[in-house]
């Protein structure tokens, strides 16, 4: 079975990579989606976040990295994925991702979303977060890969 997980990934953090490697697990194929959102002013650009995220998770057999604009119920269609990853930390998570669940039950009810809980150490982990810390040239050590935490330094020193 396949299934996508998507997200802005602005930057990717530990508590990203955990859920991408526990899914990869559940699932013959896991598509990490990099979601095109306008609404949204992210740091890094798709074409970087998708580039970071296959640095990253791409030696992980059955994941593959690809970005999508529009609704993720049509890019899980495309992709014949019948399953949607979210990943919760908190009940305010729970909450947000309740309510998107519920709008892609009515647009795609062939289509399920499953939810997997942060482990502890990831709980306080967001991508704002990592950013704000880097900003203030904070150790990311506990928020992101070496990787990107250069990225995130070199992107803040522009």
């Amino acid at each position: 079975m396949k299934a996508i997980y998507p997200g802005s990934f602005d930057p990717i953090t530990y508590g990203h990579i955990d859920i991408i490697r526990r899914a990869a697990m559940m699932y013959d194929e896991l598509v990490v989606v990099v979601l095109i959102n306008d609404a949204k002013h992210p740091l890094f650009t798709v074409e970087e976040r998708v580039e970071m995220l296959k640095e990253t998770v791409g030696s992980i057999a059955n994941v593959q990295v690809k970005a999508s604009s529009g609704l993720t119920v049509d890019f899980a269609r495309k992709e014949e994925a019948k399953v949607i990853i979210r990943g919760i930390r908190a009940v305010m998570d729970y909450e947000y991702e309740l309510q998107q669940s519920t709008i892609n039950m009515m647009l795609a009810d062939e289509i399920e979303t499953v939810f997997l809980l942060a482990r502890p150490e990831y709980s306080f982990l967001s991508s704002s977060a990592a950013k704000t810390v880097a900003s203030y040239h904070g150790d990311l050590t506990y928020f992101v890969p070496s990787n990107i935490a250069k990225r995130l330094e070199d992107k803040l020193s522009k």
